[in-house]
């Protein structure tokens, strides 16, 4: 599908903050995200083309970066902390129900289409409020099993994330842990990234 006029001009805009056309794919990446839900190939070259920068590297840094979602998924995207300060305070277990309620495994979506969760093991800087996960950018902190059922539950019912510390009013002004370690191929000093975290399961 190609893109909306006006996704195209956010990356134009956000492209112009910077003092190198490289330093803007990751935010082209989660404006088309934002718009489509994912990113395709024919979305990849349509960036590198405003952009002006090769296909090849736009779709080395969707690749790189666990965030980027290259396939459709549920419609709501959970994300579990599995980071030393959130296990000290429960979630291990936190994450065993929420795979229990959900009834099927980290990486998977629900069968009603609702939920894609998966667990990581790097840091999504909310410690304070551990343990905690994040719920389409939105931070859902000091979880519990009732806290989860009921995020859950609103979920299912269509309702967007609710109170919580917030997340990124933005997407890339944080930017979510690589598949492959190290700085990603379009990496800024300007942008928060972080190392690798573990695979989605297929």
């Amino acid at each position: 599908m190609s893109l909306a006029k006006a996704t195209a001009e956010e990356i134009k805009t956000r492209a112009a903050r910077y003092p190198s056309k490289q330093s803007a794919v990751i935010p082209a990446l989660w404006a088309v995200q934002h718009e489509q839900g994912y990113v395709t190939k024919e979305a990849m070259g349509e960036i590198a083309q405003i952009l002006g920068l090769p296909p090849s590297l736009i779709e080395a840094t969707a690749s790189f970066y666990s965030m980027f979602l290259t396939r459709p998924e549920g419609r709501h995207d959970v994300v579990i902390c599995i980071n030393a300060p959130c296990m000290l305070r429960g979630a291990d277990e936190m994450t065993a129900y929420l795979g229990q309620q959900l009834g099927v495994r980290d990486g998977q979506t629900t069968k009603d289409g609702a939920i894609t969760w998966h667990s990581t093991i790097e840091c999504l800087g909310a410690c304070g409020g551990a343990p905690m996960m994040q719920v389409d950018h939105q931070f859902e902190e000091d979880l519990t099993p009732e806290r989860i059922d009921a995020i859950i539950q609103r979920l299912r019912r269509g309702v967007a994330p609710g109170e919580g510390a917030a997340g990124p009013e933005h997407a890339s002004d944080r930017i979510k842990p690589s598949r492959s370690g190290g700085e990603g191929p379009s990496a800024s000093a300007t942008e928060p990234l972080r190392r690798k975290s573990s695979k989605r399961a297929n």
